[in-house]
């Protein structure tokens, strides 16, 4: 199953959110109804992370609670590529 993805404003959705998004069409109609800043930030919280293991658990959570009908991530001080006032909370961020 495949469908149109929609965006964030600064980051665009990886191919593993991507698979995860469009295996089910009811996630990607929520997904897509998000607004742009809203989907930026659960691509962000996804990608900002180092291992892989913990990129999957963030992918499944996203997956999770954008079904739950949440508009992002929870207790997330916000893309800090967007939101300079963000980035004290991040370590080692290269933007």
């Amino acid at each position: 199953m495949t469908g149109k993805i929609s965006n964030g404003i600064l980051h665009k959705v990886p191919s593993d959110m991507e698979k995860a998004l469009t295996s089910n069409a009811d996630i990607l109609v929520k997904w897509n109804n998000l607004t742009p800043i809203q989907r930026n930030e659960w691509i962000c919280w996804v990608t900002i992370v180092k291992k892989q293991e913990t990129r999957n658990e963030h992918i499944s959570r996203m997956i999770e609670e954008v079904n739950e009908g949440k508009r992002q991530p929870c207790c997330w001080p916000g893309c800090p590529h967007r939101k300079p006032a963000a980035q004290k909370w991040f370590k080692n961020l290269d933007i």
